[in-house]
């Protein structure tokens, strides 16, 4: 199977039309959460039904990093190089310290229970932001039990570590991420196949939050992880593998993979390998453009 789609020309400019893409791993339940450390040049990602969390790297393999993690789903670092999970079957947002000490930064809204805190990013300020579906509360991804929040939100924890919500009218919120100069939100909704844009303002205000764009085609898969290129495109999750919207929202193309892929990120030394964490696998294919830099701000 060709692993490259293209539905406009500019795809060539993003990704090979021959680029290669390569099972790095498997044997696994259900791959999410992939994040990249620059200087450790070591990917993290979980196996969120198996609940452990692993680590690969070219010299070492696959290695075990957390197990029992509380099926752990996204993951981001902060600017201090600190590791942020969402927890699915905690409910929570929480911070693995440089000593490996975990502590929680987020677990209720308005004295009710997060749903399933899903994926995460950082703010050029330090600001987290989350989003927070219902997926840790069914059986497998997470923990079987009653929802406690009558809604499916987005959210943002300041630097003072206060909690705010910032949408809260999604189907099931899942991927997120901003463009290049952190004026605009990304954020899909995995139930209605949208992506949505949010401007976000230099106190962090939001307003919008239109359909932005929507993933089509043929195969399993729909919107889930989302991240922008170092060109101003956004990669993400859909039917049949991962989509590729020019800036101005146009359907470039499409990595047609093998099995369901929830999410992916960019690492090597050059941020030009995208690694795609796909049900049973790990993935990994070039790309001409490259990943952002989400370690370092």
């Amino acid at each position: 199977m060709t692993a490259v789609e293209i539905f406009d020309p500019r795809m060539t400019d993003v990704i090979a039309e021959d680029a290669i893409l390569e099972q790095v791993a498997t044997g696994f339940i259900f791959t999410e959460g992939p994040i990249w450390h620059p200087q450790a040049q070591q990917l993290t990602f979980s196996d969120m039904p198996g609940d452990i969390m692993r680590r690969w790297s070219a010299a070492g393999g696959v290695e075990t990093f957390r197990q029992h993690c509380n099926k752990a789903n996204g993951t981001a670092y902060d600017q201090a190089g600190r590791m942020l999970t969402c927890e699915h079957a905690s409910s929570s947002v929480t911070r693995t310290e440089a000593d490996g000490a975990i502590t929680v930064l987020a677990t209720h809204w308005n004295g009710k229970e997060l749903n399933s805190p899903n994926d995460i990013i950082v703010g050029s300020d330090g600001s987290i932001w989350f989003t927070d579906p219902t997926y840790g509360r069914m059986e497998g991804f997470g923990v079987l039990r009653d929802q406690e929040l009558d809604f499916q939100g987005v959210y943002r924890i300041a630097p003072n570590g206060e909690l705010h919500l910032i949408a809260d009218d999604f189907g099931q919120p899942n991927g997120l991420c901003f463009n290049l100069d952190h004026t605009q939100l990304f954020v899909n909704d995995t139930d209605n196949g949208h992506i949505h844009v949010f401007d976000v303002a230099s106190d962090n205000t939001v307003t919008g939050g239109g359909v932005w764009a929507a993933p089509k085609g043929d195969g399993p898969g729909a919107p889930d992880g989302m991240k922008m290129d170092a060109a101003g495109n956004i990669f993400c999750t859909g039917p049949g593998g991962v989509h590729v919207f020019a800036p101005d929202a146009t359907p470039l193309g499409r990595i047609r993979m093998p099995e369901v892929t929830a999410n992916f990120t960019w690492g090597d030394g050059d941020l030009h390998s995208l690694y795609l964490t796909a049900s049973t696998s790990l993935y990994r294919i070039r790309t001409a453009t490259a990943g952002v830099d989400l370690f370092n701000f």
